[in-house]
């Protein structure tokens, strides 16, 4: 793998350091990542990755992604008029719906995030450590993921 010559930052941007750069980075490769899935928008993604992994209530979810409940109320109303998620009541709590992938939505979220995942291998081959660019990103997966759990509600002792 040839070595990717680091640039010098030019202009304002040279007082900017490391730590901005990495954070516009970030924010192209969310973009990139995204206009892989034709047929899904990065909120819709969202929503749908934390369903498939059995957030099944709109309440969770919104806090799961940090998004208010009016955000992912409409989110979720446009997902299920597109036939990608299901509603369902919840045996003994009528006001509860509990929420899961249609197979049309399964099939969709699968195929959107095969390619989702091949645009981010493409871009990583192309640093001087795919592997390590990769895992990178997933260290912050695992870092929100217990930054959360600390903050949550029911981590807090009564």
């Amino acid at each position: 793998m040839t070595e990717l010559p680091l640039r010098q930052a030019q202009g304002p941007k040279a007082a900017q350091g490391p730590t901005t750069e990495a954070v516009q980075a970030l924010s192209r490769l969310s973009r990139i990542v995204e206009r892989a899935s034709d047929e899904l928008s990065f909120a819709d993604y969202r929503v749908l990755s934390a369903i498939a992994a059995g957030e099944a209530r709109a309440s969770r979810l919104a806090s799961r992604l940090l998004l208010g409940k009016p955000t992912i109320s409409s989110t979720i109303d446009s997902l299920s008029k597109r036939g990608l998620v299901v509603r369902s009541t919840v045996e003994g709590d009528n006001r509860a719906i509990e929420l899961s992938l249609s197979p049309e939505g399964a099939e969709l979220f699968s195929r959107m995030e095969s390619r989702m995942v091949r645009q981010l291998e493409l871009l990583a081959a192309r640093t001087p450590d795919p592997a390590a660019a990769i895992m990178s990103l997933t260290w912050f997966g695992t870092v929100i993921e217990e930054s959360m759990a600390a903050h949550s509600p029911e981590a807090r002792p009564e």
